[in-house]
């Protein structure tokens, strides 16, 4: 098959990697690509969030499939614009991508599917979400309802905080459309696990999970970011809180979109907070996470571009999902000034020798050539992933590795997967 993967991540560049192993494959391309995904796929000019650029060229490749990576041109409609060219892509549909587009629509979902979540109420003027915010009795989570690259969620600690992202999500409009209207939502306590499921409109399978790492800064400090780093399988996910998010959470979801006329096809990542009266979900997107995805990709033994066709030829109840049992640990490096104003330009070395450390591999996520030499471009610059017997063994290799890297402008979190291993990784 001729497969064609949009992005320029390191998620993408996990899921080139893997793509490009499967014996089903005859071609892979991307687009934009960036250096790293260079090494496994030919990375063809365009913008993610050209959809008719995008068809044209698959078109013109001849593409048998596509994969989206981020949720930008999945919201957008290029599944639809795809299928309507009579182009296979795997996600779903735009009005099932909703289910990340919008928070107050997965909030109706929840409500009328019967899923667990924290209690909520959305807004889309400031003085109404304000009088809300008086009647609580401790401060909220503050949700913009649209897309904002990883910027929409404030974790109020005070109902001042609260708002304050109130105000600059509705009247200043820090976001722009992703702002305009908000979710002021119950701040559940627990631990929080990723979960991903492969879905093909009527069934979904369980396809691995992670806990991820927003802060910035260790111990879980400083504000919150893409994710600084993951790690798989999470400890803390037993089997059986996996089934029970799979039957509380996932399956009615997928249910109810069913009902609606709208059924959802592709991954469904379901963000829980395991509480004490059992997961609840936290928010659902419709991709893979990144940095989850790098962990995932490493531990995954199934063909992943047959696990894509079973899910989208409705053949999930028949196929089998294979996992190592080693674990997988991601650590992002990032640009100094991230989130805020990352630097950008400064030149990256030593990337062979951090991928001959044993069990580890260098996913490139935001890196240019310049002249021949290797850059970064600002923001999540690397994810240096392992795998290995243990979290503890993985941990170990993958900070080998990053210590590898030279890079003056890099930085990452020392303690990546603290929650499992009981402290700083060693």
């Amino acid at each position: 098959m001729r497969v064609l993967v949009i992005g320029s991540g390191a998620r993408e560049h996990a899921l080139c990697w893997k793509l490009a192993a499967s014996p089903l494959l005859t071609s892979l391309c991307c687009v934009p690509g960036n250096p790293g995904i260079a090494a496994v796929a030919t990375c063809l000019p365009g913008r993610v969030d050209d959809i008719a650029g995008l068809v044209a060229l698959a078109r013109r490749e001849a593409i048998d499939l596509v994969v989206p990576g981020p949720e930008g041109p999945l919201v957008a409609g290029i599944v639809d614009a795809m299928e309507e060219a009579g182009i296979r892509c795997f996600g779903p549909s735009a009005a099932a991508a909703r289910l990340e587009g919008s928070k107050s629509f997965t909030k109706e979902i929840c409500a009328a599917a019967g899923i667990p979540t924290a209690a909520w109420r959305s807004f889309t003027d400031a003085p109404s979400a304000r009088a809300y915010l008086a009647t609580l009795p401790s401060p909220p989570v503050v949700k913009a309802d649209g897309l904002a690259a990883g910027k929409g969620v404030v974790v109020a600690a005070t109902h001042e905080e609260a708002e304050v992202a109130i105000t600059e999500f509705l009247e200043v409009g820090r976001l722009g459309a992703a702002g305009r209207a908000l979710v002021l939502e119950e701040r559940l306590t627990g631990e929080e696990v990723s979960l991903f499921a492969l879905c093909d409109g009527e069934h979904a399978i369980a396809f691995g999970a992670a806990q991820d790492h927003k802060a910035v800064g260790e111990g879980d400090t400083g504000p919150n970011t893409g994710g600084m780093g993951a790690y798989s399988p999470p400890p803390v996910l037993t089997a059986a809180l996996e089934e029970a998010a799979m039957q509380r959470i996932v399956r009615p979801a997928l249910a109810e979109m069913a009902r609606r006329g709208t059924p959802f096809r592709g991954i469904l990542f379901a963000g829980l907070m395991l509480t004490a009266e059992g997961p609840k979900l936290i928010e659902f997107n419709v991709r893979f996470g990144d940095p989850e995805c790098e962990a995932l990709m490493l531990r995954l033994r199934s063909d992943l571009l047959a696990a894509l066709l079973a899910a989208m030829d409705g053949e999930l109840p028949s196929f089998d999902v294979r996992w190592s049992k080693e674990a997988a640990m991601t650590v992002v490096m990032a640009a100094r000034g991230y989130p805020a104003r990352p630097a950008s330009g400064g030149v990256i070395g030593g990337l062979e020798a951090a991928g001959a450390i044993a069990g580890a591999h260098v996913f490139h996520a935001s890196t240019a050539t310049r002249d021949g030499v290797l850059v970064a471009q600002g923001g999540r610059v690397l994810a240096i992933s392992a795998a290995a017997a243990t979290l503890a063994e993985a941990a170990r290799a993958a900070y080998a590795a990053v210590d590898k890297v030279v890079w003056a402008d890099g930085f990452c979190r020392r303690d990546i997967g603290w929650r499992a291993l009981g402290g700083v990784p060693t």
